[in-house]
C-alpha cells in the first residue's frame, strides 16, 4: 500500500511508459508515410470517438470492480483486526486458575502463529497475479522450500516444534491452526478453567475467523473474471491502434510544423487509456504483493502487538514502518 499523499507524476510515468513510448513509435511511423510517402488513409474522428467512450465506459466498470475487491479485502482484515482484540480480551479475561499466564500466552501466541501462516498463504501466487513486480521480492513466487522455511522460523517464535511437525504435513496450514485451538479451548473447558457460556463466546470467535480466514481465501483463489479483465485489454489496444488514424484527418500537412505533434498527442491518449487499464488490473489482486496491495503484513503485525501486550509480554516487535513510502 502506497502511504503518501500522491503518486508522483514521474512514479506514475515510469510505472506506465511503455504504452506510451510504443504509442508514439507507432504513430510517427503513420504520420511519417503519410508525410513523405503519400499515403492518403486516414478515418472520420467521429465513430473513433464513440469507440473510445464505450472502451472508457468499459474501463470505469473494470475499474470500480477491481476497487470493490480491494476495498472488500481490506474490511475483511479489518474485522480480523476488531474479531482478535476481542478473543485477546476474552482469553484474559475468561481463563482463570492455575498456570493461568502460561495459558493465555499459549492461546495469545497459537492466534499470532494463525495470523503469520494466513499472511503467507495469501502471499503465494497464482497464474493471473503479477508475480515478476512483487516489492523487492519479499515474497516467493512459488510454493518453494525458501517459503517453506521462512514460515517455519516465523511459527518457531509462537508454536512448539511438535505441534509445527504435526501441521507441516497439511496443505491448508492456518486452517488446521485454528482447528489445534478449538480443541485446547475445549480441554481448557474441560478442566474447568471457565464454565459453558464463555467456552460458547470461544467458539464463536473461532467461527468468525474461520468466516475471515475463508472471504480471504475466496478473493485470493477466485480471480477477477478472465472475460472481464481480457476484453478491457484488448479494446484498449483496438482503439488506440486506431486512434492515429483518426488524428491524421485533423493533424493535415498544411500545418507545418504543428502537423508533426500528431504523435505526440497520440502517445498522451494511448497513455491515459492504457493507464486506466493498468490501474484496474493492478487493483485485482489485493494479495499478490505488489504496491497497492492491502498492507496484511502491517495489519498482522499491530495485531500481534496489541495481544502481546494485553498479557505485558516481552520483547514485543515494533510497528511496521513503510520503505519509501509503501508498507506491505
Amino acid at each position: 500500500m502506497y502511504t503518501k499523499r500522491n503518486y508522483g507524476f514521474f512514479m506514475t510515468l515510469n510505472w506506465s511508459k511503455k504504452p506510451m513510448l510504443l504509442g508514439f513509435l507507432y504513430a510517427a511511423v503513420l504520420f511519417s508515410l503519410f508525410y513523405f510517402i503519400k499515403i492518403r488513409f486516414y478515418l472520420p474522428w467521429q465513430p473513433l470517438g464513440l469507440i473510445g467512450i464505450a472502451v472508457a465506459f468499459y474501463l470505469g466498470f473494470k475499474n470500480n470492480s477491481s476497487y470493490d475487491r480491494t476495498w472488500e479485502a481490506r474490511k475483511i482484515w479489518g474485522s480480523m483486526v476488531n474479531n482478535s482484540r476481542t478473543f485477546g480480551a476474552a482469553v484474559v479475561s475468561f481463563v482463570q486458575g492455575a498456570n493461568e499466564a502460561e495459558i493465555k500466552k499459549e492461546l495469545l501466541y497459537r492466534h499470532i502463529a494463525w495470523l503469520t501462516a494466513l499472511r503467507h498463504q495469501m502471499r503465494l501466487s497464482r497464474p493471473w497475479e503479477h508475480t515478476e513486480e512483487r516489492i523487492n521480492k519479499l515474497y516467493a513466487p512459488t510454493v518453494s522450500e525458501d517459503y517453506e522455511k521462512t514460515l517455519q522460523k516465523e511459527l518457531a517464535e509462537f508454536l512448539s516444534p511438535a505441534e509445527i511437525q504435526s501441521l507441516s504435513t497439511y496443505s491448508n496450514m492456518a486452517t488446521q491452526i485454528l482447528r489445534n485451538q478449538s480443541k485446547r479451548l475445549q480441554e481448557l473447558r474441560d478442566a474447568d478453567l471457565y464454565e459453558d457460556f464463555r467456552h460458547m463466546e470461544f467458539h464463536h470467535l473461532i467461527q468468525t475467523f474461520y468466516e475471515d480466514q475463508g472471504k480471504s481465501e475466496r478473493i485470493k483463489n477466485f480471480p477477477f473474471p478472465r472475460q472481464y479483465a481480457s476484453t478491457a485489454y484488448w479494446l484498449t489496444i483496438v482503439f488506440c491502434a486506431f486512434v492515429p488514424f483518426g488524428l491524421l484527418e485533423i493533424f493535415n500537412t498544411t500545418m507545418g510544423w504543428m502537423y508533426w505533434l500528431g504523435p505526440v498527442i497520440t502517445a498522451i491518449i494511448i497513455w491515459v487509456f492504457f493507464l486506466m487499464e493498468k490501474i484496474g488490473d493492478y487493483s485485482e489482486n489485493p494479495f499478490e504483493g505488489t504496491y497497492n496491495d492491502v498492507p496484511i503484513t502491517a495489519i498482522a503485525r499491530g495485531i500481534e502487538i496489541d495481544l502481546r501486550e494485553m498479557i505485558d509480554d516481552t520483547n514485543i516487535p515494533k510497528p511496521t514502518e513503510t520503505v519509501n513510502g509503501f508498507l506491505m
